[in-house]
C-alpha cells in the first residue's frame, strides 16, 4: 500500500528480533520482528529515524526512496513489523505492527501489539550516539505506531508501565490514524511532564482527501485529538485527491519540515 519502489539499501541488518511482551497474563507472547535495513548518511550524522511501513510491507519498500531524499545527515532504519493474524483481514497472517479491526483512530486497539512495536523501535534507537537527534515517521499503520509512539514519549512509559527511555525530536505520520485516541486527553492533563513534553514535540501529520483505505476525516480527527491534548507544535498537512499513496510534493514537504525543525545542515 505504500510508495512503491525498487530495493536498494547501503546495509541490510539480517538479525532477527524477539520482542517478549511483559506484563499481565500476556507475558508469554512473543513477536518476531523481520529484516531492519539501514541506509547510513552520505554527509555528517546529525539525525537518525526509524521510518516504519505500512499494513502487509516491510522494510526494504522504503529503502530506496528514502535513500534518494536530499537529506544527506540522516540515518535512515527500516524495520520488517511481525507476521501476525489480522483480524482486519479475518485472520490471515500478514506483516503488522498490531492487530487491526479497522484502520480508524475509533477501532480497538491492540496495546500489547502497539507496546511490543513501539520498544522494538526504541530498542533499534537506543544504540544511537548521544548527540544524535531521534525521530520516528511512518505511513498508514506505520504512522499509527510512530504516533502511538509520541504517546509513550510525552508518558515516559508504554500502556503496560515499562519505562519508555528514548528522547524523540520528532515524529511525521503519513496517511495514518492516532491509536488509544480516546484516553489521550484525560492522561496528559494529569502529568505537568507529560504537558511540558507534548507541547514541545514538533509532529508532521499529512493525508490524503481522497485516501478510500486511511479516509481522511480519520487523519484529521486524530490531529485535532492530539492539539487539543496539548500538542503545539504540529503541523496537519491536506493533499487535495491524494489517495493512499504518496507523492513527491508530499515527500519534499517532509525534506522541508525536517531539515527546518532538525537544523539540518547541507539539506
Amino acid at each position: 500500500m505504500s510508495f512503491n519502489s525498487a530495493a536498494g539499501v547501503t546495509e541490510c541488518v539480517i538479525n532477527t528480533c524477539f520482542l517478549p511482551y511483559i506484563g499481565g497474563q500476556s507475558s508469554r507472547t512473543t513477536y518476531e520482528f523481520g529484516r531492519t535495513h539501514v541506509i547510513r548518511p552520505k554527509g555528517r550524522h546529525q539525525a537518525t529515524i526509524i521510518w516504519l511501513h505500512d499494513l502487509g510491507d516491510k522494510g526494504s519498500s522504503w529503502s530506496q526512496q528514502l535513500e534518494n531524499l536530499p537529506l544527506p545527515n540522516v540515518k535512515w532504519i527500516c524495520p520488517t513489523a511481525p507476521t501476525r493474524p489480522v483480524s482486519l483481514f479475518g485472520g490471515f497472517p500478514c506483516t503488522a505492527w498490531f492487530d487491526a479491526q479497522d484502520l480508524s483512530e475509533d477501532a480497538p486497539d491492540d496495546l500489547q501489539g502497539l507496546d511490543a512495536s513501539a520498544a522494538h523501535v526504541a530498542n533499534l534507537l537506543s544504540t544511537e550516539p548521544a548527540n544524535i537527534k531521534l525521530g520516528i515517521a511512518g505511513f498508514s499503520m506505520g504512522a499509527a505506531t510512530a504516533l502511538y509512539s509520541a504517546t509513550c514519549h510525552i508518558f515516559g512509559q508504554y500502556s503496560n508501565r515499562n519505562p519508555y527511555l528514548v528522547n524523540l525530536s520528532c515524529v511525521i505520520g503519513l496517511s495514518g490514524w492516532l491509536p488509544c485516541s480516546r484516553m489521550l486527553r484525560n492522561r496528559i492533563e494529569r502529568s505537568n511532564e507529560a504537558v511540558s513534553r507534548a507541547a514541545s514535540l514538533p509532529i508532521l501529520l499529512c493525508h490524503g482527501s481522497g485516501d478510500d483505505v486511511v479516509a481522511y476525516k480519520h487523519g484529521e480527527n486524530s490531529a485535532r485529538t492530539l492539539s487539543l491534548a496539548g500538542f503545539q507544535n504540529l503541523m496537519f498537512r491536506s493533499y487535495g485527491g491524494l489517495g493512499h499513496y504518496t507523492t513527491q510534493e508530499e515527500m519534499d514537504e517532509v525534506c522541508l519540515w525536517l531539515a527546518a525543525r532538525l537544523g539540518l545542515q547541507g539539506s
